[in-house]
């Protein structure tokens, strides 16, 4: 499995806007600065943020089998411990950057600053607890007065996450903030406050959906938020700091591009590709040329979790990430949180509130948004969304047909993964990896070895990588 790359080089590289690399360049020498600037931790935390979606996106695609490892019997594909210290260390790296920027804001009165703080440390600490179940939080942040912090129950700091999109909504509609945003600074949202509020909203009902087999869920309060969040594709959280001439491009450029210099990686799973090419459900779904490589046979052909390439890797037997597709092409931005992901959520809440012609709309709205983004043709498009098999009209709108849509256009994104597992992993012909180490499918990751080794007695023990967490149960 590829490692994590992407350090404080690459961070350099590729925020070339000068005035974010000169902060970062400070924040990288503590010795050349005593008090950072707060549009430099704006943009470490911004760009940071973006990466750790990656991060965490590159790692579970394999789980949820948008990606296949080209190796037999890899760690990653057949549900293995799997050492994620880079990950980790990454995230952990970025909340304590979030957290300085957020003491600095509050005493400073930097409102809009410390809005963008409290809402990007609610996501990394989402993700975290989506991923590992209790993790360090509330003593985590204390640098060398507390090294080995304890670990904080999963469901009490789902709570925090969305308490802190609270505390950030409430930050950021404060008046008269002491220092405004500088807009090359935030390579997410480009400093627009209202950008900012929207994408709060739109985690808000995220958070809020994972919750469906909880007694907690509430299909009304996702929808009032989502009434606040996204009504376009133009509302996208995406990490925007690639440009064509980067010597790394963005981070699944580089997945792809090392698949073409033989450091096979960016290899799609079966799954998904038969999802796509017609196999699974009997219709082709546009998207996949704009995603994925043509074999030598001139179709689609995935590679199955678990049993590897079938050819030398060098034959284009298979598929893999296109350097020209739309989310690995050199200046693709990262996507955090979308407008079409917001209309899945609303169709599954509408669903399970009963209204199911409101559901089937956002279904259609969500597969729309979708194919609008990533460049799919209005005559390709309408030939896809008019197929029986996705025209099923209000009355035969299924969750099945909800979760399959927003798999779909979810590829890459770490929240999928949160939706296999909310789904039970009932996609059609979805099967465990072959020789798979488990019985049934993965359901969190184990501790890093950094966290153990260091915090070893703080660690929760776990039964088994098929733990359910508390939201899962």
């Amino acid at each position: 499995m590829k490692k994590i790359l992407y350090t404080a080089a690459l961070a350099v590289l590729a925020l070339s806007f000068s005035a974010c690399e000169k902060y970062l360049d400070k924040l990288e020498n503590p010795n050349l600065v005593t008090e950072p600037p707060l549009n430099g931790l704006l943009a470490k935390a911004t760009y940071e943020s973006g990466m750790d979606v990656y991060r965490m996106g590159y790692n579970v695609s394999y789980l949820v089998q948008y990606q296949a490892s080209s190796s037999s019997g890899s760690d990653i594909d057949i549900y293995n411990p799997v050492n994620f210290s880079s990950m980790w260390t990454s995230f952990y790296g970025a909340m304590m950057n979030i957290a300085q920027l957020n003491k600095m804001a509050e005493e400073k009165g930097a409102t809009q600053h410390l809005g963008i703080g409290k809402i990007l440390m609610a996501y990394h600490l989402n993700m975290l607890i989506s991923a590992f179940g209790d993790v360090p939080f509330e003593e985590a942040f204390k640098g060398q007065e507390l090294l080995t912090p304890h670990f904080d129950d999963q469901s009490a700091l789902h709570a925090t996450s969305i308490k802190l999109l609270d505390e950030g909504i409430a930050a950021l509609t404060q008046a008269n903030p002491s220092l405004d945003l500088d807009a090359n600074s935030d390579v997410i949202h480009g400093g627009d406050v209202d950008a900012w509020i929207k994408t709060a909203y739109a985690l808000k009902a995220r958070f809020m959906n994972q919750l469906s087999k909880t007694a907690s869920y509430s299909a009304d309060n996702i929808l009032s938020a989502l009434a606040n969040a996204y009504s376009s594709n133009a509302d996208d959280a995406t990490l925007t700091a690639f440009t064509d001439g980067d010597p790394y491009g963005s981070p699944w450029y580089s997945v792809a591009y090392d698949n073409t210099q033989l450091n096979l990686d960016g290899w799609l799973s079966t799954t998904i590709v038969n999802a796509m090419n017609g196999t699974t459900y009997g219709v082709s779904d546009p998207r996949l040329p704009l995603i994925a490589t043509i074999t030598k046979f001139g179709d689609y052909r995935g590679t199955r979790n678990g049993a590897g390439r079938i050819g030398s890797g060098t034959d284009d037997e298979e598929s893999y990430l296109w350097v020209q597709g739309f989310y690995s092409k050199p200046n693709a931005p990262v996507q955090l949180v979308t407008y079409s992901e917001m209309k899945f959520i609303e169709a599954e809440a509408a669903f399970r509130k009963g209204e199911k012609e409101t559901a089937y709309n956002a279904y259609l709205a969500g597969i729309s948004a979708n194919m609008d983004k990533i460049g799919v043709a209005n005559a390709d498009k309408n030939t896809y969304l008019t197929s029986p098999v996705v025209a099923v009209g209000k009355n035969n709108i299924t969750l099945a047909l909800i979760f399959k849509e927003k798999y779909v256009a979810m590829i890459l994104n770490p929240e999928a993964w949160v939706d296999a597992r909310r789904f039970d992993y009932q996609y059609k012909d979805f099967q465990l990896p072959l020789n798979a180490a488990l019985s049934s499918f993965i359901r969190r990751l184990a501790y890093p070895d950094v966290e153990v080794s260091r915090n070893g007695p703080n660690v929760p023990s776990i039964g088994g990588l098929d733990e359910q967490l508390w939201w899962d149960e």
